[in-house]
């Protein structure tokens, strides 16, 4: 199943065309951006209808023989990652510099108020058990590029197993992706997230009106409104 989300270029048309040749393939389109996380909750509403339900990024920086391999592992934890940090991953093009740094701090500042453990959280390539996803699937909120942390949290506290495995991985040019402002809004939403699970959360309700000022003032995904 193929998630459109506000594209501008021939995605529907090489969908359609592959479609054709296998019949399994689908789309859901939504002509207003939604996120990262919006398109993946939408998608993971299919999990009723299959035993093991991942994701994967369209632009192809994980080969289908890698994602495959995630698959396969599923017998071993209730969740797959796929990760570009550990001992054995095959980078055949490495992010820049800058994006390495940006995502080493990410990762300890998730670490720091999440303790997941997984060293490559935003690694594109997850796949989970049906059961799993079912039961963590009412706490997923977050519409931008945090998706992942939100996911991984909601599995860890529901107690279900997260194995992370090294993956094969090429980083794609052209990336549409702004650090500045992505930063800022992976950012903001770690610190909802945490706060959401937290026992001040009720109290900071009247905030809400701010939360969504600075989101659109970053031009970011409002979170689904939904309790823990």
């Amino acid at each position: 199943m193929v998630v459109l989300n506000g594209c501008v270029d021939n995605t529907r048309g090489i969908v359609e065309k592959a479609a054709e040749d296998f019949s399994e393939i689908g789309l859901m389109e939504f002509k207003e951006p939604i996120g990262k996380g919006g398109a993946l909750i939408e998608g993971l509403k299919l999990a009723p209808l299959a035993d093991l339900i991942g994701y994967v990024d369209a632009d192809g920086a994980t080969p289908p023989h890698a994602f495959l391999e995630l698959v396969k592992k599923c017998d071993k934890a209730d969740c797959v990652v796929g990760s570009r940090w550990l001992p054995g991953a095959i980078l055949h093009q490495a992010q820049t510099k800058k994006r390495r740094v940006a995502s080493r701090i990410f990762h300890f500042i998730v670490q720091l108020l999440f303790w997941l453990n997984v060293k490559d959280t935003q690694c594109g390539a997850k796949v989970m058990k049906r059961y799993a996803i079912e039961k963590i699937y009412p706490s997923l909120q977050i519409a931008d590029m945090a998706f992942d942390i939100n996911l991984l949290y909601s599995l860890k506290r529901h107690g279900f197993t997260i194995l992370e495995v090294p993956t094969e991985w090429t980083d794609k040019i052209g990336s549409k992706v702004r650090l500045g402002r992505t930063s800022l809004t992976m950012l903001l939403s770690v610190i909802r997230l945490r706060l959401v699970y937290s026992p001040f959360y009720r109290w900071l309700r009247p905030l809400r009106p701010i939360e969504t000022w600075i989101y659109k003032k970053l031009r970011a995904p409002l979170p689904r409104r939904t309790e823990p």
